[in-house]
C-alpha cells in the first residue's frame, strides 16, 4: 500500500478544519450557556430575594401570638364595652329617677307642704302658753279647764262653761289683773 501524502495531508487539514469549526461552535454554544446560565442566575437570585420573609414581615409564630393578643384583647373590650352599657343603663335610670324627682319637687310647694305639716293646734296652745293661758285636758284630750298666769303673777283656774265671748272676756280680764 501506498501512502500518499496528498490525501493524508488533505484528511489532517479537513480534519483540523472541522476540529476548528467544532471548537468554534462548542465555545460559541458554550459562551450562549454561560450567558444563559448568569440570566437564570440572576432570575434564581431574584426568586430567593421575593421568596424570603421581609425583616418587618411577622414569623408564623409572632403571628399567631399577635392574633392570640389581639383576640384577648377583642373579648375585654367586648367586656368593657358590655359593663359600660350597663353603667349606662343604670345611669339613665338614675338620671330618669331624679328627672321625676325634679317635676315633682317643681310642682310641689314647700311653704303649704311645711303648713300642712305643722299641726296648728299645737303651735296655737304654744302661743297660748307664752301668754299665759294653760289649758287643762280631761282623759278624752278635752280641754276642760284653763289656768291663767295674771301680770301680776297671780294663777287662776277657771272652768269653761257658758258661751265663748264670756269665756273670752272672763280670761283675759284675769290675764291682765
Amino acid at each position: 500500500m501506498i501512502i500518499d501524502p496528498g490525501d493524508d495531508y488533505l484528511t489532517i487539514t479537513a480534519a483540523e478544519e472541522q476540529m476548528k469549526i467544532n471548537y468554534a461552535r462548542a465555545k460559541k454554544e458554550n459562551d450562549e450557556a454561560y450567558v444563559n446560565l448568569k440570566a437564570l442566575t440572576r432570575v434564581l437570585d431574584a426568586a430567593r430575594k421575593s421568596s424570603m420573609r421581609p425583616p418587618k414581615v411577622p414569623t408564623v409564630e409572632q403571628y399567631a401570638a399577635r392574633l392570640n393578643e389581639l383576640d384577648a384583647s377583642r373579648l375585654s373590650l367586648v367586656k368593657a364595652i358590655r359593663d359600660a352599657e350597663s353603667s349606662m343603663a343604670s345611669k339613665e335610670a338614675e338620671l330618669a329617677a331624679l328627672k321625676e324627682k325634679a317635676r315633682e319637687l317643681e310642682e310641689s310647694d314647700p311653704a303649704q307642704d311645711h303648713q300642712r305639716e305643722l299641726d296648728g293646734l299645737t303651735l296655737r296652745l304654744k302661743v297660748f302658753k307664752g301668754m299665759g293661758f294653760e289649758p287643762i285636758v280631761n282623759e278624752k284630750a278635752q280641754v276642760t279647764k284653763m289656768l291663767i298666769r295674771a301680770d301680776s303673777g297671780d294663777v287662776h283656774c277657771v272652768t269653761l262653761d257658758g258661751s265663748n265671748f264670756q269665756r273670752a272676756e272672763c280670761a283675759w280680764k284675769l290675764a291682765i289683773s
